[in-house]
């Protein structure tokens, strides 16, 4: 577990508007006007959270985990560290009520642009979300100048926005490497490679090769001071350079066991990792004492497996040392591995949204889906939820909608299955993802060439419901809820 000096040492804040961070235990930089300016001996690390493209988006405890957590990496490593979030609805030039907040969520401010080619039919209305271009070159331009530059990427569909953010850095510093990684820059990586205008794109977790790409790229010779297969040894994420953390994401494990046809967490995340409980009880603790924090989002993918070993000991530890907080689980939990003792602890230590992730309630049927959970042990699992003390409105099942071959009646079965269990129904929308095993059912049932461009794989336009978008479909889905 690390101690506390560890975290005070990578979690020191950043002052000015583009958040760039003074180096742990460094004599190289100096303080002025609120604002660190680096000797160039010292190679600074530019790390940019782009744009979102598309027909909606909000953020439902989002944030740039992956990106922050190389950038606590590098900064241990005597890297600057300097981050501009395309994404940040607390920008002070952006109208206050973009900045609202419900527990940690709120609405991006969005922008309306150009549907993309090929999706002009579709009677939604296509923006930017996140900042103005303006904002986003005025950051550019104040930034300390970068010797390297480090880009993220999460869905496919959301490429327009990776490349319109790295055409304005490019306007800015066109010299200086930049490179792409992230998921759209895994799962697409020949497209991204092709079409986003990084210098080099990065495919697979970055931990690993963190250090020796910014050696590679700045010449500044570091020596590992983590293990990249033990999450204890990682310092916590730079949440510290964001210029407002309504909630914090918390990563408490990686991988999963589950190899469920549509989700790529295994080609993703191919390895199983999990942290100490006092770990994790330290960071909670951490950021609800120096940024004020109260909600926290798991991003696990598989939060409750092996909860004798995991999430009890570490739910016990939070109970212990951090009473009063609230915890979110947008990435859902597994059915199968909630009982009356999981249950209870969720509830003791402050979990207050809930997500099951059970996708269809035909259950006979679900084998060529996925292994994840039985009939009885859906209710079992809600029946204990209920007895700890989860309300209604606490509780949501993921339902997947729009999956080839299924048809609108299958899906509206499921969620008049789930109102009957006395749970919310929350319908999702299927998203074709590549290397996963439903990806070429996919493919063969999509009006849509898929694998030509990503961008047809958003989930807003229903990408393999028969007939296409329409606004009937979600209407009787709304209907129904």
């Amino acid at each position: 577990m690390h101690g506390s000096a560890s975290f005070l040492r990578c979690c020191r804040s950043g002052l000015s508007e583009n958040r760039v961070a003074p180096l742990p235990d460094s004599g190289n930089l100096l303080s002025e006007n609120s604002c660190f300016f680096m000797k160039r001996d010292i190679p600074n690390i530019l790390l940019i959270n782009p744009w979102i493209h598309d027909f909606a988006a909000y953020d439902f405890w989002a944030g740039p985990l992956g990106l922050l957590q190389l950038g606590a990496l590098l900064r241990e490593q005597g890297f600057a560290v300097t981050f501009i979030d395309c994404l940040n609805r607390f920008h002070p030039e952006m109208p206050r009520k973009n900045g609202s907040t419900r527990c940690g969520r709120g609405p991006y401010p969005k922008k309306r642009l150009p549907s993309p080619k090929g999706l002009e039919h579709i009677p939604r209305q296509y923006s930017r979300y996140g900042i103005l271009p303006e904002h986003f070159e005025k950051s550019l331009r104040t930034a300390p100048p970068p010797d390297l530059i480090l880009v993220t990427s999460l869905m496919t569909y959301w490429y327009p926005g990776v490349q319109e953010s790295i055409r304005h850095v490019r306007s800015i510093f066109p010299k200086v490497p930049l490179l792409l990684g992230g998921i759209y820059a895994t799962l697409c990586h020949a497209h991204a490679c092709r079409y986003s205008g990084a210098d080099a794109v990065i495919a697979g977790e970055g931990i690993s090769k963190i250090t020796g790409l910014a050696e590679q790229y700045t010449g500044f010779s570091v020596k590992a001071k983590f293990d990249p297969s033990d999450m204890n040894t990682w310092p916590c994420p730079a949440w510290d350079l964001r210029c407002k953390n309504p909630a914090v994401p918390l990563l408490t494990s990686k991988g999963c066991p589950f190899s469920c046809a549509y989700c790529a967490s295994g080609f993703l995340e191919p390895q199983r990792m999990t942290r100490n409980a006092g770990h994790v009880a330290e960071e909670i603790f951490y950021w609800h004492k120096e940024l004020g924090v109260r909600d926290f989002a798991f991003y696990d993918d598989a939060l409750l497996i092996s909860a004798e070993q995991h999430v009890i000991p570490m739910l016990e530890e939070i109970c212990r040392v951090c009473p009063g907080l609230r915890f979110h689980t947008p990435n859902a939990v597994h059915i199968r591995e909630i009982t009356k003792e999981t249950a209870e602890l969720m509830f003791r230590a402050g979990f207050r949204t809930l997500r099951l992730g059970l996708e269809t309630t035909d259950f006979a049927k679900r084998g060529h889906l996925d292994h994840k959970v039985k009939e009885e042990e859906f209710r079992r699992a809600v029946d204990c939820l209920k007895k700890a003390g989860f309300e209604k409105n606490q509780l949501g099942a993921y339902l997947l909608v729009g999956l080839p071959g299924q048809s609108l009646n299958d899906a509206e079965a499921s969620v008049k299955t789930v109102k009957e269990s006395g749970i919310t129904p929350i319908p999702a929308w299927y998203t074709p993802i590549p290397h996963t095993a439903l990806w070429q059912d996919a493919v063969a049932s999509s009006p849509y060439d898929l694998e030509s461009d990503p961008v047809f794989c958003n989930n807003a336009v229903m990408p393999c419901m028969p007939g296409g978008f329409s606004w009937d479909h979600i209407s009787r889905l709304k209907n129904l809820l």
